[in-house]
C-alpha cells in the first residue's frame, strides 16, 4: 500500500478535515513506521520539522548548521519527510529554501505558550536524570525560531534526579536501551527478603515515589514484577531478545503497592508537626489539650514502620497496637544495652590507665 493510501485510509470517513490535520496524520504515519535503532534521526527529522512549521522559509545550509551535519543528510531527511506525505517544497534562487506548502501550514495558535512552556519543562526534567544532554538537544530545536511562543523565562523547574545520580543515571540508560531493543536484562537484586540473580524482560521505566523503577517480566516469577533501580546492581543487557506482548499496565495506586494493615495510633511532640504536614497531610493528626499531636493512620509495613518511628527519638510515642510497642521498647533496650556496655568498657580502661 502507498504512502498516500495509508494517509487516506487515516482520513477515511472524517469529513471536513482542516489541512492542518492532514499533517499532523502524516507525522503519526512518519514516527509510528520509523525504522528502529534510528533514534537521532527521528529527533533529527522532528526538529526539522518543528522548524519549517515556524518559519515560512529555510535553507540547507541553516539546517546543516543548526544539527550538525552534512547537506546532504538533511536532504535526505527532508526526502523522506515528503515520502511521509509532509508537502514540503523547495525553490531556487536569492529568496529560495525549504518550506512547507502555504496551505498546509499549521495553526500557531495550535499550541499555546502556556503548553509550550509544559513540553519543555518536562523534557527538562527528564535530561536532569537521564545523564545525557539528549532532551536538552531537543528542547532546543522544538524552540527555535518559536521567540512568539516562549514569552518570558522558564517558571516551572522539574529536577527529579537524586542523591544516587552517578549510579543512577546509567542505569536508566541501559535499562532504556534494553526496552527499546527487547533485550533480556540480569542483574543482583537485593530486598528485604534478601539477594537474588533475576532475568527479565522489561517493558516500563517508571518514576513514582521519589523512586524510579523498572516493571517487566520476572522469569523466576513467571509473572510481571516492579524492581527498585537503587537495589539492582551488576546489571547485564544479555543478547537474547524477546518477542513485546501486549503488557498490562502496573496498578500503581498507593493502596495496592501499600495495602495498610497496620492501625497505628501515635502520639507526638508539637515540635514534629511540621515532617506530620510533609509527609502526611494536616488531616493525619489532631491536637490534643496538652499542646501534643495524635497520628493516626494504616501503616503497611512493620519494620518500615519502626524505622520511621526511630527518626523522630524521644519525640513520639506509639500507643498502639500494643503488640509492637513492646516490641519497640525490647529493641529501644537492646539499643541502650550496647552503649551502657560502651561506657562501662571506656571507664574500665580509664581506671586501668590503658590508651583508647
Amino acid at each position: 500500500m502507498s504512502k498516500k493510501s495509508d494517509i487516506d485510509v487515516l482520513l477515511k470517513g472524517v469529513k471536513n478535515v482542516p489541512p492542518k490535520h492532514d499533517i499532523l496524520l502524516s507525522c503519526f504515519w512518519w514516527y509510528n513506521n520509523i525504522q528502529k535503532g534510528a533514534a537521532m534521526k527521528i529527533d533529527r527529522q522532528i526538529g526539522i520539522l518543528s522548524i519549517l512549521l515556524q518559519k515560512d522559509v529555510v535553507t540547507a545550509p541553516y539546517l546543516a548548521e543548526q544539527f550538525e551535519v552534512s547537506r546532504r543528510t538533511i536532504q535526505r531527511d527532508i526526502e523522506d519527510l515528503c515520502k511521509a506525505g509532509i508537502p514540503i517544497v523547495t525553490r531556487q534562487g536569492i529568496n529560495g529554501g525549504i518550506a512547507i506548502m502555504e496551505n498546509y501550514k499549521m495553526d500557531r495558535t495550535l499550541f499555546t505558550s502556556a503548553e509550550i512552556q509544559d513540553i519543555l519543562a518536562g523534557l527538562r526534567s527528564l535530561d536532569s536524570v537521564n545523564g545525557t544532554n539528549r532532551y536538552g538537544a531537543l528542547m532546543e530545536k522544538l524552540s527555535v525560531g518559536s521567540s512568539d511562543f516562549m514569552v518570558g523565562d522558564q517558571s516551572v523547574l522539574i529536577d527529579l534526579s537524586s542523591w544516587y545520580k552517578e549510579t543512577l543515571a546509567p542505569k536508566i540508560e541501559q535499562i532504556r536501551m534494553a526496552v527499546e531493543q527487547r533485550r533480556e536484562l540480569k542483574f543482583h537484586y537485593y530486598s528485604p527478603k534478601g539477594e537474588a540473580v533475576r532475568c527479565i524482560k522489561p517493558y516500563y521505566l517508571i518514576f513514582r515515589w521519589s523512586d524510579w523503577y523498572v516493571w517487566g517480566w520476572c522469569k523466576k516469577r513467571k509473572d510481571f514484577r516492579l524492581f527498585k533501580l537503587n537495589r539492582m546492581e551488576k546489571i547485564q543487557m544479555l543478547t537474547k531478545m524477546f518477542e513485546k506482548k501486549q503488557a498490562p499496565m502496573p496498578d500503581l495506586r498507593d493502596e495496592k503497592i501499600f495495602p495498610g494493615g497496620i492501625k497505628v495510633k501515635i502520639l507526638f511532640e508539637p515540635e514534629c508537626k511540621w515532617r506530620l504536614v510533609e509527609e502526611f497531610g494536616m488531616e493525619s493528626f489532631q491536637e490534643t489539650e496538652e499542646g501534643k499531636l495524635l497520628f493516626q493512620a494504616d501503616y503497611t509495613n512493620k519494620e518500615n514502620l519502626i524505622t520511621w518511628l526511630m527518626t523522630f527519638r524521644h519525640q513520639a510515642e506509639l500507643l498502639e497496637p500494643k503488640e509492637l510497642r513492646e516490641e519497640i521498647r525490647d529493641s529501644a533496650e537492646r539499643i541502650r544495652e550496647k552503649y551502657v556496655i560502651d561506657r562501662r568498657n571506656n571507664r574500665q580502661a580509664g581506671l586501668t590507665g590503658e590508651e583508647n
